[in-house]
């Protein structure tokens, strides 16, 4: 049995600084400006836009200046209580909300409203084409809306380089060529690939090789077949 070792180095912190996708600046510039009171905003954008990292980056924001945010997935359990202390409330993956969560949303919007403070969200689609009830589909049509569109392809070798460059791998142009042909291009797959081959290298104490990483696609194809 192959020992597989933990990657090395903790995930980095989502923050404004490393976002890298700079046909969204106009919404970075936006949430950093953000102060409480303000409009609610809303983000919409495909998978790899970075609408979670965004989130992120805004509660960091807030804990950075010793403040306090309420932070929800749909995938979180109900109930989510308000704390009056919070400056911030994010809310994740809008389309998913199912009806309890819909209602937890909607009573936090009010909550956050009523005390002043700032509220963001984020989804696949815009909000007309959310399938939530009309109250929260209008409040979050209501302030700022902006659409993410995904990283370039420079914009996603300097991700791949830099988080590379962090977990101490020589990532060679030609590895690079192979990964970005190979696999989706969206910042999150392209992190979930690195930090697999980082893991497989590290197993097999081997480099990262465009060899390599055809070995280790073609392992987790097998994998994925023997499994479906």
């Amino acid at each position: 049995m192959k020992q597989i070792p933990l990657a090395i180095g903790p995930d980095p912190l989502s923050t404004f600084d490393n976002y890298l996708t700079s046909a969204n600046a106009a919404a970075v510039a936006h949430l950093r400006a953000l102060r409480p009171p303000a409009a609610p905003v809303y983000l919409w954008g495909p998978p790899g836009s970075g609408k979670s990292h965004l989130l992120r980056a805004l509660v960091h924001q807030r804990h950075a200046v010793g403040e306090r945010a309420g932070s929800f997935d749909a995938a979180d359990p109900v109930p989510w209580p308000w704390q009056p202390d919070w400056s911030l409330v994010v809310v994740d993956r809008c389309e998913l909300l199912d009806a309890e969560r819909q209602q937890a949303a909607f009573a936090l919007f009010v909550q956050a409203s009523d005390a002043g403070a700032l509220w963001a969200a984020a989804g696949r689609v815009p909000p007309v084409d959310l399938p939530l009830r009309d109250d929260l589909r209008t409040r979050l049509a209501w302030g700022h809306v902006f659409a993410l569109q995904c990283c370039s392809e420079a914009e996603a070798r300097a991700a791949l380089r830099r988080e590379a460059d962090r977990r101490g791998i020589f990532l060679a142009d030609e590895v690079m060529d192979y990964l970005l042909t190979r696999s989706a291009r969206d910042l999150g797959t392209l992190m979930q690939v690195l930090e697999r081959i980082d893991r497989f290298a590290l197993a097999r104490q081997r480099t990262v090789t465009v060899p390599l990483l055809r070995q280790m696609l073609q392992e987790d194809a097998a994998e994925t077949g023997a499994h479906g």
